[in-house]
């Protein structure tokens, strides 16, 4: 059965199926923030998705995050790794793009997890 979370104008931030529990991109509410501010909002985005979704951020998969300024990359480290526990670390990539729409959107995060 496929259950879905949070419906958009063009998608659900969350689809569930045989357990795993796939992501769209998020991106942080505030565009006037750094990349790191950016990166806090979206991992409280992320818990508060999860827990509608019966998860937690320790059942993370895998994270496929973009950076428009590969130069913002230690200040996104630093606000994901406060809020990660390091015992619990999905495997991630980080991609530099061109652009996210806006030139204020520094960032966008799209995950995976278990149930």
């Amino acid at each position: 059965m496929t259950k879905r979370i949070e419906k958009t104008k063009i998608m659900h931030r969350v689809v569930e199926h045989g357990g795993v529990l796939y992501f769209g991109g998020l991106v942080a509410d505030d565009m006037t923030l750094g990349m790191g501010d950016q990166t806090r909002q979206i991992c409280a985005k992320l818990d508060k998705l999860l827990a509608a979704a019966g998860s937690d951020k320790t059942k993370l998969l895998t994270a496929q995050i973009y950076v428009t300024d590969m130069g913002g990359k230690n200040d996104m480290n630093t606000a994901w790794l406060e809020w990660l526990d390091d015992a619990h670390l999905p495997s991630r990539a980080t991609i530099g793009v061109a652009s996210l729409g806006s030139p204020e959107t520094l960032i966008e995060v799209v995950v995976t997890a278990s149930t």
